[in-house]
């Protein structure tokens, strides 16, 4: 019997975000912070294991469409 878990449906989410925006976590901040925000109030949530609750998530990736220039 399969316990439900309330952050499945973030971890879900961030998924569907990440493969919509080619895998740039900038683009999914939003859906990000929803499942970090789920992880504070249901610490047992086994999708929570390795999210750092302590603070915001900070994105240090380059998005590659605001960097390249399209020359005509």
């Amino acid at each position: 019997m399969s316990k439900f878990d309330p952050c499945k449906k973030y971890a879900c989410k961030l998924q569907t975000c990440l493969k919509d925006n080619v895998y740039q976590p900038s683009r999914c901040e939003k859906v990000i912070e929803e499942l970090r925000q789920c992880c504070i109030i249901n610490s047992e949530s086994l999708v929570c294991e390795g999210i750092d609750k302590s603070k915001p998530y900070e994105h240090n990736t380059v998005d590659y469409n605001t960097t390249t220039k399209i020359k005509s």
